[in-house]
């Protein structure tokens, strides 16, 4: 019996794009933008008297710290493995995606009680001071939204910073408008109306976050098409059978799989040979990043792809 393990980062093979120090870059700048405007807010809401200013720098200040988290894990996901994290750092960023969009979500919710409340006792705000004040924050936050948005899609925790940004950003407007709405015709209840849309957008996107990081982290079998894997797998030459395969995934790129080959009986030369094939046909039909395998003649006699 003979195990074999390679690992093959997907960066090496072409197959995605490496974000992290890029990221780590913008995640700073965009922090330090989203104190500023969690400063202008608590500053803006104390003198204009404006509770939605205030909610609304609260809001942004647990952006802000979700945000340095996120900075943070980002560091660290790019340490080197070492004999205490044998696979590495980079799930660290997904214990940080999860966390950031749990506490959104719970945001989310406490917002829209908030904007039920509001709607039953609308409170006086002055109009003025709030656009300006509003329209500091939106500009911010254009920019930081701009600056993570190609970057969100490649990476789970750099999509949940994305998301609370993307809720501040929805959250200045209505507060703009709002303040617009009040300065010009009295107009109290759009406020509390764009808020508890905003919110159930958010809830919904931070829904998907929370699904795929809670699977990563309960090592949830990786999305292959395991079928088409027994079927290519066992059409190279003298493989009889794959079996006992386990997948899971670190982060939500970096794909592990391992598996018994059962193989004729062959000199350790040429189960090097079959274990080439096997590898490349993983990395590019499959996607795969590490594997390990372990060649077998009539070892098992469970042969199911699964054991139970």
């Amino acid at each position: 019996m003979a195990e074999h393990n390679h690992d093959h980062n997907h960066s090496e093979v072409g197959r995605t794009h490496d974000v992290s120090k890029l990221s780590g870059r913008k995640i700073f700048w965009v922090t330090v933008l989203n104190a500023t405007i969690t400063i202008a807010e608590i500053i803006g809401g104390i003198l204009s008297g404006s509770l939605a200013l205030l909610s609304d720098a609260v809001h942004n200040l647990s952006d802000t710290v979700a945000i340095a988290l996120s900075y943070v894990a980002n560091r660290i996901a790019q340490k080197p493995k070492d004999a205490k994290r044998t696979f590495g750092y980079k799930r660290v960023e997904i214990l940080t995606a999860f966390i950031n969009a749990s506490v959104l979500l719970a945001l989310s919710i406490i917002l829209i009680v908030e904007a039920i409340k509001r709607w039953q006792s609308p409170e006086s705000i002055d109009g003025t001071l709030m656009i300006i004040v509003a329209s500091i924050g939106l500009v911010a936050n254009f920019v930081s939204v701009f600056l993570l948005e190609k970057d969100s899609h490649e990476n789970l925790n750099i999509k949940s910073s994305y998301l609370h940004l993307i809720s501040d950003t929805v959250s200045s407007i209505g507060v703009l408008v709002g303040g617009i709405a009040i300065q010009l015709w009295g107009i109290v209840w759009i406020d509390p109306l764009i808020t508890v849309l905003i919110s159930v957008y958010i809830i919904r996107e931070t829904w998907h976050v929370i699904k795929k990081t809670v699977e990563i982290l309960m090592q949830s079998s990786a999305p292959l098409d395991y079928d088409e894997i027994k079927t290519d797998v066992e059409k190279i030459d003298k493989v009889k059978n794959i079996h006992h395969v386990h997948s899971w995934m670190s982060n939500e790129k970096t794909i592990y799989f391992e598996a018994h080959i059962d193989m004729e009986d062959l000199r350790l030369s040429e189960v090097e040979t079959v274990y080439d094939k096997i590898e490349h046909l993983l990395i590019e039909h499959h996607g795969i990043s590490h594997i390990t395998l372990q060649a077998e003649v009539d070892k098992c006699c469970d042969k199911r792809l699964f054991k139970v």
